[in-house]
């Protein structure tokens, strides 16, 4: 009988524990909360164009550029919505069309122009660090390089 009352003894504390335990997990006041910290919010691109979306064959992309100190990118255009978000360094952007430069920093988020000649280049002492999300219709390219005038 002692055997039979400690083994039921230790089956209720473990069922107790058990239960005790699952309640502690299902209770979400006993691990920190999620916090979102809101980044950007726009409905035009880095040069004051309304967003537009593709309308079929949806494709979304996304890639991290690595971009090394004082390295400038071609100029250059994008047919459809991009957008970057900055991890690393610094990154010069300027508008071809109207000369207008932005400087974007660790922590900034870009909605890059649509077709628009621009440029980015690496400024500062460290390697920009992008990623980079394309919303394009089926499988088109969204960077088109600017021929080169002899």
């Amino acid at each position: 009988m002692r055997k039979l009352t400690s083994t039921l003894a230790a089956a209720t504390f473990a069922g107790a524990a058990l239960a005790a335990g699952l309640a502690f997990a299902l209770d979400d006041t006993a691990r920190p909360p999620v916090v979102v910290t809101p980044i950007a919010s726009t409905d035009v691109t880095a040069a004051g164009q309304p967003i537009v979306l593709p309308q079929k064959d949806a494709r979304v992309v996304a890639s991290l550029f690595d971009i090394a100190p004082g390295a400038t990118l071609p100029v250059h255009k994008h047919p459809a919505a991009r957008y970057a978000y900055v991890l690393e360094g610094e990154l010069l952007v300027t508008n071809f069309e109207t000369g207008a430069a932005t400087t974007y920093r660790a922590g900034d988020f870009i909605v890059e122009m649509r077709d628009i000649w621009h440029q980015g280049a690496a400024v500062g002492p460290d390697k920009v660090r992008l990623v980079v999300i394309d919303q394009i219709e089926g499988d088109v390219q969204n960077t088109l390089l600017r021929a080169k005038t002899p």
